[in-house]
């Protein structure tokens, strides 16, 4: 529980009401309680922020007069919940410690502050930071690195020789390390090509639930600082993806894609491999990257939702499109003519 002086301090914001005003935890404006914080970052929810019961509001300073209750003054207020959120995260607490269920080899390098839970396997050679979480049935292969801070949620899947840098996340049923889809074409069938390489991932990046970070054919894939990658993502061999970028669920990423610094990839992207993305492109839900981008911007492709009538009759218009265009050059040539 805090009042609203001490998330006024904690968040560095000023404060309208009584500082003495207690709030316990998180709720939208039109599920909140007495006891809630709560927040507005966009005036359309104004007619919600009239009529919520929240105890306090985020909000910013031109919507102050319309709040009814106590409130927090920010100047961007979704940034401000963010960070408010984490003061009401309800973590289970985590026992320092090897569980007695652990396989932990001895030449493994486990840091005494570590939590490594139930049924956990780490192999010879890995590496695991000050105050790192190792959740229940996590495997870490050998010569895995996983750096301070770092949670990693219930089983994941670290092969051998990835390196985690620290205050990480990784989430359940992630897999990180596995092997590319690399094989030759031989007389006989597919020859594999073994992935000789790592994954290189840095400091606070997010990971969620049942992606896939396949493991460089020589070099290594690798994650820069501050990246965060949604649900069911798979980043294919020796991609690199830059600063802070973010990358939204069931989007696919092919082989050596290269994407700058603060980049985002909206939901169901594909990205074919071996093309380059400068910084700064946002891509559009269900996009398809078939070549490099080399201009900031926002990209997009696909073919909008429409009733299936509708979207039969431009099918075949598109299908027709060569021709017309055949058709419109000739009759420009005679009337040029």
């Amino acid at each position: 529980m805090y009042c609203l002086a001490e998330l006024a301090e904690k968040l560095d914001l000023e404060f309208s009401g009584d500082g003495n005003c207690p709030v316990t935890g998180v709720a939208s404006l039109v599920s909140a309680g007495p006891a809630d914080l709560s927040f507005i970052s966009d005036k359309k929810f104004t007619a919600q922020l009239v009529d919520t019961g929240a105890a306090v509001v985020i909000l910013s300073p031109e919507l102050v007069q319309q709040c009814p209750v106590a409130c927090l003054i920010s100047q961007t207020p979704y940034l401000s919940y963010a960070r408010a959120s984490g003061l009401f995260a309800k973590e289970p607490g985590d026992i320092q410690g090897i569980h007695a269920s652990a396989v932990v080899s001895p030449g493994a390098d486990i840091h005494p502050t570590a939590a490594i839970g139930p049924n956990a396997v780490i192999e010879a050679g890995a590496v695991i930071g000050a105050d790192v979480v190792v959740a229940a049935g996590v495997f870490i292969g050998h010569g895995s690195r996983v750096g301070a801070g770092t949670r990693i949620y219930p089983n994941a899947v670290i092969y051998h020789d990835v390196h985690l840098g620290e205050h990480c996340v990784v989430h359940s049923q992630t897999v990180l390390g596995a092997d590319g889809f690399g094989f030759a074409p031989g007389p006989e069938g597919w020859v594999k090509i073994y992935q000789l390489g790592g994954v290189r991932i840095g400091d606070r990046v997010e990971i969620g639930a049942s992606t896939t970070v396949d493991r460089g054919t020589l070099d290594h894939t690798v994650i820069e600082d501050g990246a965060i990658i949604d649900n069911l993502v798979q980043i294919a061999h020796n991609c690199r993806i830059g600063k802070n970028t973010a990358i939204a669920g069931c989007a696919g990423l092919a082989g050596s894609t290269i994407i700058g610094d603060n980049c985002t990839l909206s939901g169901g992207v594909g990205v074919v491999g071996h093309l380059e993305i400068c910084d700064n492109v946002h891509i559009t839900g269900m996009s398809m990257v078939t070549k490099s981008i080399n201009k900031p911007g926002s990209y997009s492709s696909g073919t909008p939702l429409s009733a299936t009538r509708d979207w039969k009759r431009n099918a075949v218009r598109f299908s027709q499109l060569e021709s017309i265009q055949k058709r419109l050059a000739g009759l420009e040539k005679k009337r040029g003519s």
